[in-house]
């Protein structure tokens, strides 16, 4: 799979969903494609978001977070094994930012650091990929 949204901007995005209470990316998730991005990164299907987020209702979105966390720490891993260089979002920056940060724009400091993470790692995957195709002509 090529990545073709490597320069998602996750400040703007962060900032969006915080206001929006999460609504957002019940509609960017699947319709951005990121479910997608994020099952082939993470080499399984990945919880679908809008169950994440009917599950964190009745716990006050602590399951969300939890579940958005565990991604976060998912990708974290991904990006080291990869070799690519810091900062990294993780399961601490998450949480953190989306808890004790809430009033300092705390999760939209935390969807940033996600997305920064994400980019990178789809930007070199798409780099290694062309690398290993000698033609330089790409399969869709």
């Amino acid at each position: 799979m090529r990545f073709r949204h490597t320069d998602r901007p996750g400040f703007l995005l962060g900032f969006i969903d915080f206001f929006t209470a999460g609504l957002f990316f019940l509609l960017y998730m699947p319709l951005g494609g990121l479910e997608d991005e994020l099952d082939e990164i993470l080499g399984r299907k990945t919880q679908r978001y809008w169950k994440a987020y009917l599950l964190g209702i009745p716990t006050l979105f602590i399951y969300t977070l939890v579940w958005m966390a565990d991604i976060a720490e998912e990708l974290k891993r991904t990006a080291e094994e990869m070799g690519i260089e810091g900062p990294h979002t993780s399961w601490k920056h998450m949480f953190g930012w989306n808890t004790l940060g809430i009033f300092l724009m705390g999760p939209a400091i935390a969807t940033h650091r996600f997305f920064f993470t994400l980019n990178r790692i789809e930007k070199e995957l798409n780099r290694r990929r062309e690398e290993s195709v000698p033609s330089g002509k790409l399969p869709s």
